[in-house]
């Protein structure tokens, strides 16, 4: 193959276009350079927990899982992927049942509903419960999501990473994917 080499004047035959990204330390990047195109991920960011949290509480309490993503433009989408497993509703009192949120921030954006509702049954219950949510944060601050869970009735424990006792362990999984808008 020939390799043909261009001087001075000849180099350039278009136009560059000027991106806002190299004076980002100066402001807020509020749009993204017309060459990246609507719709492709930007950056994503994932994590992890397998630490076991019960409460018997109506009131939301933290679940452990969590992630946080800085969003490169204002006019960007965070995609949130959460998947929590061995959520554990004990049949020891009727009508248990667990409620699971998403929060980014402190703002709510998802709710599971009742995830092992249990009323006349002698049985345990072990779900899992998933989310997936389509963010419009209109930021570029570092944004925190993260999952908080309670029981809806208030009664008997409810679980989330239930470890089911030796060597059991129970993952729960949370990605956060930047798509440009």
């Amino acid at each position: 193959m020939a390799i043909t080499r261009l001087g001075g004047a000849n180099a350039i035959t278009g136009t560059i276009p000027q991106g806002n990204i190299a004076n980002a330390s100066l402001g807020a990047v509020t749009a993204l350079p017309a060459a990246i195109p609507t719709g492709k991920v930007l950056q994503q960011v994932h994590a992890t927990t397998t630490t076991q949290v019960s409460s018997s509480s109506s009131t939301l309490a933290d679940t452990t899982l969590t992630a946080s993503i800085t969003p490169s433009a204002t006019s960007s989408k965070i995609l949130v992927l959460a998947t929590h497993n061995g959520n554990y509703v004990n049949a020891s009192n009727i009508n248990n049942a667990l409620r699971i949120n998403l929060f980014r921030d402190s703002t709510e954006i998802g709710r599971t509903g009742g995830v092992g509702w249990i009323e006349i049954t002698n049985d345990n219950i072990s779900a899992s419960a998933s989310f997936n949510v389509v963010d419009s944060p209109s930021s570029t601050s570092a944004l925190t999501y993260k999952t908080k869970f309670a029981n809806i009735n208030n009664t008997a424990a409810v679980i989330v990473q239930n470890s089911f006792g030796g060597d059991w362990v129970t993952t729960s999984y949370i990605t956060l994917m930047e798509i440009a808008g």
